[in-house]
């Protein structure tokens, strides 16, 4: 991992101008009855997981480009999220992906010591083939019109659940590829009518203390339809399964222009919610960094969970989901993590009052400005600070440069064929 002097010599050259900053920054906000102490107590407490596949370089359907120093293995995975963690601060948790992370549970456990992390949600992977399976998803998996293909679906989840239970995680995610591309393909009635006959399958084998979040996608890889298209279908089935059922929330995986926020103030309304996975898009599920394209909608979604936080039992899963084609997935996650951490911050300064005030009247400008104005608000000093008081960097990825990392990690991991397409 990074050496600690290195952390420290970074810091140092940026530690002065940092404390005038935030100096600044707080008398600002006391200004707007803010205390600025509070709000980085918040920022430093929060955290966001990272996805074990997201430190591996991606691809499209055409081509892959592999980087330098790929990780070959869930080992060299849990090395770079422990270098994230190190030096930004914001993600003390890693999200695995079963198969491509399954190991023994006690080898997990004991690296996951070693480089200072947690274990989030399992997510399950039947929306490809793996070596030595008996039936193809090429048509479908928990929906498959074939029992036994459906029932080696059921399997594999309520395996990720067991390996999750022994290395301490709390929830499973399910992501189906499952639909269509052609009209009159499938029918749409009996195609869901199965999938709710696997989930509930999976929702019987759910610790107690465990949730169950399944996640809806619009289009890709089936494009005529999918099983889980909307957050009205996630909605349907997370009612039908029970009360450890909830909606997850990926930002890439609806229609452009769709009103996320909205849906994310609807789930929390009737307490279905579940969790995020985090990215960015400018056409659909682009998966870029997370604020590369539309910050001031992922303020918009912090906004109202910031609204909801005080509410009972209100506690949504936070995770990464990311594709890194042409940048350091090291860097790219750690830039990701601090603007959704900065996104946070933004929402914590939200004069509730007056928004409140503003709504009541109708007051319509009124009410955008408020937004705007903690939209608006360089909460970087907060941020920064935070991850001061965490023992990380001021600029992780500064620091990150300077400490050769990727260079070393070169010289031990091969390099990786970039034959083949295939998103990671």
């Amino acid at each position: 991992m990074i050496s600690s002097d290195i952390i420290a010599q970074s810091n140092e050259l940026k530690a002065k101008d940092l404390n005038v900053d935030y100096q600044n920054l707080g008398e600002q906000l006391a200004r707007r009855n803010v205390d600025i102490e509070n709000i980085c107590s918040k920022v430093a407490q929060y955290g966001v997981a990272i996805p074990s596949w997201g430190v591996g370089t991606g691809g499209t359907r055409f081509a892959r480009f592999p980087g330098v120093g790929e990780p070959r293995h869930i080992f060299d995975k849990l090395d770079d999220c422990g270098v994230i963690q190190q030096l930004a601060k914001a993600t003390p948790a890693v999200s695995l992906h079963i198969p491509w992370d399954d190991v023994p549970a006690a080898d997990l456990i004991s690296k996951s010591e070693e480089v200072g992390l947690k274990f989030d949600a399992m997510n399950s992977n039947t929306f490809q083939d793996q070596d030595g399976q008996n039936h193809s998803y090429k048509f479908g998996s928990l929906s498959h019109t074939d029992k036994a293909c459906r029932q080696q679906a059921i399997e594999h989840n309520l395996a990720c659940i067991e390996l999750g239970r022994a290395i301490g995680s709390k929830a499973l995610t399910v992501w189906v590829g499952d639909g269509s591309n052609f009209p009159g393909q499938v029918n749409f009635t009996r195609q869901f009518e199965r999938y709710l006959d696997s989930a509930k399958s999976i929702y019987k084998a759910l610790p107690d203390d465990w949730r169950l979040l399944t996640e809806h996608k619009m289009y890709e890889p089936a494009f005529y339809s999918t099983v889980v298209q909307d957050w009205g279908t996630n909605y349907l089935i997370s009612k039908e399964l029970g009360e450890k059922a909830f909606c997850l929330v990926d930002l890439g995986h609806h229609a452009p222009n769709v009103n996320i926020e909205m849906i994310v103030a609807r789930l929390i309304q009737f307490g279905k919610l579940g969790g995020f996975h985090f990215n960015d898009s400018k056409y659909g599920d682009d998966d870029l960094d997370t604020g590369s394209i539309d910050p001031y909608r992922l303020f918009l979604v912090f906004n109202e969970l910031v609204d909801a936080e005080d509410k009972p039992d209100f506690n949504p899963m936070h995770m990464l989901d990311q594709s890194h084609n042409v940048t350091d997935p090291i860097e790219s996650l750690m830039a990701s993590a601090m603007e959704v951490q900065r996104a946070y911050a933004q929402a914590l300064l939200v004069d509730r009052k007056a928004l409140e005030d503003a709504q009541a009247n109708n007051d319509a400008l009124m009410a955008s400005n408020i937004l705007k104005s903690a939209f608006r608000t360089d909460v970087e000093p907060i941020l920064a600070t935070a991850r001061v008081n965490n023992a990380g960097a001021i600029n992780p990825i500064a620091a990150y440069r300077a400490s050769g990392y990727r260079n070393k990690v070169a010289g031990e991991r091969p390099v990786v064929s970039g034959a083949g397409g295939g998103i990671v």
